[in-house]
């Protein structure tokens, strides 16, 4: 499956960025890489254990390089780690306002 979206990593400028899911373990795994985006390289592997009857941990593994070398590492520490660090908060919030009888671990 391939996925397309519409980023905007920095700066508010616009990006296209299309993932495919190369990897299926249903119901225990997925992952996806990058095909077309901004880093030079995106493997983020979704994980998901059961702990309780009804509950279940959700991990991320994600391995990424940002483009042009130096200048993109310091980008990384400027930018990119705190916008990641935001979506993955943004998506617990959704999580738990789904399934609000978990609490998040």
């Amino acid at each position: 499956m391939m996925i397309r979206y519409r980023v905007r990593p920095l700066f508010g400028i616009p990006v296209t960025w299309l993932t495919e899911i190369t990897q299926v373990n249903e119901p225990h795994s997925f992952v996806d890489e990058q095909r077309v985006g901004p880093y030079r390289l995106w493997h983020h592997e979704h994980t998901f254990r059961q702990t309780g009857e009804q509950q279940v941990e959700i991990g991320d593994r994600i391995h990424y390089v940002l483009p042009f070398g130096v200048f993109g590492s310091a980008v990384h520490a400027l930018f990119v780690r705190a916008e990641l660090e935001k979506i993955f908060a943004y998506r617990e919030k959704v999580i738990a306002r789904i399934f609000p009888e978990i609490p998040p671990t």
